[in-house]
């Protein structure tokens, strides 16, 4: 990905961000996080736990500042987040925060971030 690209992509409004979020995370098979000792972690308004995550590894580098500076990009496979971390952060009571920007993100149900995941993966 070249420098235009990313500039162009990290600018777009939360909603296309999550748009590319689940076309590329099905292209590649793999979603990213940001990782220290544990996975990064913030709070919404209202003080719900969410769990941020990127559909590249640059761009959850880019976002590695702040709160979670020295934090380093992690791979997850798309299976397992699929399968295992969907169910984990649902049980536990987390959100998932799609594509932060160091501005917002998409704050998703899992519910719907998997159903959008699937009907994605029925593409291929």
């Amino acid at each position: 990905m070249n420098e235009k690209e990313f500039y162009s992509v990290i600018k777009l409004p939360a909603t296309k961000r999550y748009e590319y979020f689940i076309k590329k995370v099905v292209d590649w098979e793999e979603v990213w996080g940001l990782y220290q000792d544990g996975w990064a972690m913030t709070k919404d308004d209202n003080g719900n736990l969410l769990i941020p995550f990127w559909p590249r590894k640059e761009f959850a580098q880019y976002c590695a500042i702040g709160e979670w500076e020295g934090y380093t990009p992690e791979l997850i496979e798309l299976d397992k987040f699929l399968n295992e971390w969907l169910p984990g952060i649902k049980k536990d009571g987390y959100k998932p925060s799609i594509f932060w920007n160091n501005y917002d993100s998409a704050v998703m149900e899992v519910e719907v971030l998997l159903q959008d995941l699937k009907r994605e993966l029925d593409n291929y």
